[in-house]
């Protein structure tokens, strides 16, 4: 049984390192914000550098990502999907359903001179739409949602995770948000696509969407809350 479980033990950190560099980068950067003479915001940078050279490292170990290009309808089916998700990400919600949070919102805006840090909104942006998706649905669907049926989770067919998985899954993923009812749909939805399709690209997209559409909708409104 333990050698059984070597090559899932050994499959985990591929999962899970982008994902704590990424997480470690943010705590510096809360840790940091509002300090004199220094700006944080930047450092979201190393947060998407230290999880872009993590995925690099590892690209070898990813076997869920060599199951092809998506199909044209569950990928469109994907779009649709991170839409919705989106649409319920900016609803109006009441307080209750905000959880309390000590990371400062990403404001790239220069309020002295009352001028957009585009420079700042393509980091965030690029950030948000090209690695956190990949890096999310790596630790939260491939490894986390397979992990909670069955430790030895390389082994587990997308197809066959429980009510169970998706439900825990996606609550720790709500957790992880300040808006935690909206994250925990968009945990059910990322989930239910992974395991529905079969493709985890399908799910990535979908997760793309949403930040997308989320990107455009907090520069153009301006509710930097939402960053």
């Amino acid at each position: 049984m333990a050698l059984s479980l070597l090559p899932a033990r050994r499959g985990i950190a591929p999962r899970v390192v982008p994902f704590l560099l990424f997480i470690a980068a943010l705590a510096l950067r809360t840790l940091l914000s509002g300090r004199s003479g220094f700006d944080a915001r930047w450092l979201y940078a190393l947060q998407l550098a230290g999880a872009i050279l993590a995925l690099g490292f590892y690209r070898r170990e990813y076997s869920e990502l060599r199951s092809g290009t998506p199909r044209l309808w569950p990928a469109a089916s994907a779009v649709v999907l991170g839409s919705l998700v989106f649409l319920a990400w900016v609803a109006p919600l009441p307080e209750w359903m905000r959880l309390p949070t000590e990371s400062p919102p990403y404001v790239p805006f220069d309020s002295a001179a009352g001028t957009m840090r585009w420079d700042l909104v393509l980091l965030r942006g690029a950030g948000a739409v090209l690695v956190v998706p990949l890096m999310e649905e790596l630790f939260w669907r491939s490894f986390l949602l397979r992990w909670i049926d069955r430790r030895d989770f390389l082994s587990v067919a997308p197809a066959t995770a429980t009510l169970f998985s998706l439900l825990a899954s996606s609550g720790v993923f709500a957790l992880e948000h300040d808006l935690w009812a909206p994250a925990f749909l968009a945990g059910l939805v990322y989930a239910g696509i992974y395991r529905f399709t079969g493709n985890l690209w399908n799910a990535v997209l979908a997760h793309a969407t949403t930040n997308l559409l989320l990107a455009v909708w907090v520069v153009q409104t301006q509710s930097w809350s939402y960053w």
